[in-house]
């Protein structure tokens, strides 16, 4: 979806269009970070993950609005009706990104390009926004392709196109590379997809680690992940980002409180319950660390839950740190019996 959050606001309310938008931060700059930035909002500068400062610095005119996140899943479970048309295959990657497989096709129209503007038409149609999608064999270069031509875009990449199109991407734009990453690529004089390609499997592991091995595949257009349409529960949490950054532990501490009743709510709808309790903390600076306690035992008492997420919160000597992030997750499961959509009874 392009701009998802903002775009959601816009439609929402038609004073917001075509206004630079942001969703998420605080106008005063006290804290938070941009969840998302509408087009006109990025054409001063401003990105996802920002401090709201700054985006207030680039855009003084910028408006910034509290996230809806019921409003958003709403329209996400639409977008997902709509894929279910045409395939049972579909991997979502989040409320407003997912893999399709579309090699069989339910209305049998036998053209994956056809498919992808037939579902970019109804989304328009049906939720009033656009979306951007990317064609090809592959999942590694169908996510690419998806960022090619937005807003609004369809890029389509045939299987003899593939070598030749990895050979000139830019490493930063290779998925899985971030800002370290690349840069140290850069230091090695390896800028694009070409100059990976000069370097053996055993060179790339040696100075990337696992990752070295992905590489060395997808640079020649090697990419055998299928798309799963049911992914393996292996953690479940919540987690919630403030509008400014926490600094009293008392006030952590009730944020916990509110995220472990959601965790708790969640691991009751679906009958789970956990071995080892994460907590996950991001600092102003946007620093990220966890810590975890494993029990002998699953649980999933919402006591436990927070109580085990405040100790390890206070472990971390919070006073006074300005923390801007806090996540509570259960994993960890291991063999649990739940009934299926059928009633049966299954092992997971």
């Amino acid at each position: 979806m392009d701009a998802f959050y903002a775009s959601v606001e816009q439609r929402d309310n038609p004073e917001l269009k075509g206004k630079p938008l942001v969703v998420g931060g605080s106008p005063e700059g006290r804290g938070g970070v941009v969840a998302a930035a509408s087009y006109e909002a990025r054409k001063f500068g401003i990105r996802s993950a920002m401090p709201s400062k700054k985006a207030k610095e680039l855009c003084p005119h910028v408006i910034f609005v509290y996230p809806r996140f019921a409003a958003y899943k709403e329209v996400s479970k639409k977008i997902r009706e709509i894929f279910h048309r045409y395939t049972d295959l579909v991997e979502p990657l989040s409320l407003d990104e997912a893999y399709l497989d579309v090699t069989e096709d339910k209305q049998n129209i036998g053209s994956a390009i056809d498919i992808a503007k037939l579902i970019k038409e109804q989304i328009k149609t049906e939720t009033g926004l656009t979306a951007s999608a990317g064609v090809s064999s592959s999942k590694f270069v169908a996510k690419i392709a998806s960022d090619l031509q937005k807003p609004d875009g369809l890029t389509f990449i045939g299987p003899s196109k593939i070598e030749a199109f990895m050979e000139k991407l830019p490493v930063e734009k290779f998925y899985g590379v971030g800002k370290v990453t690349a840069d140290k690529m850069k230091k090695m004089g390896l800028h694009t997809g070409a100059d990976l390609k000069k370097l053996d499997e055993d060179e790339l592991v040696k100075h990337f680690g696992k990752s070295g091995h992905f590489f060395y595949r997808i640079v020649r257009g090697i990419d055998e992940r299928e798309v799963h349409s049911d992914r393996e529960t292996k953690s479940l949490g919540a987690e919630d980002t403030f509008s400014y950054d926490l600094t009293e532990i008392d006030e952590m501490n009730t944020e916990l409180d509110k995220i472990a009743q959601l965790v708790f709510e969640r691991l009751k709808k679906y009958g789970l319950k956990g071995r080892t309790i994460t907590l996950k903390i991001k600092y102003h600076d946007f620093k990220q660390i966890t810590r975890n306690f494993s029990f002998q035992h699953p649980v999933n008492d919402l006591e436990t839950i927070a109580e085990t997420a405040k100790q390890l919160l206070l472990k971390t000597d919070p006073e006074n740190k300005k923390i801007r992030l806090l996540g509570i997750s259960l994993s960890n499961f291991g063999e649990q019996i739940r009934k299926n959509d059928n009633g049966q009874l299954e092992l997971f």
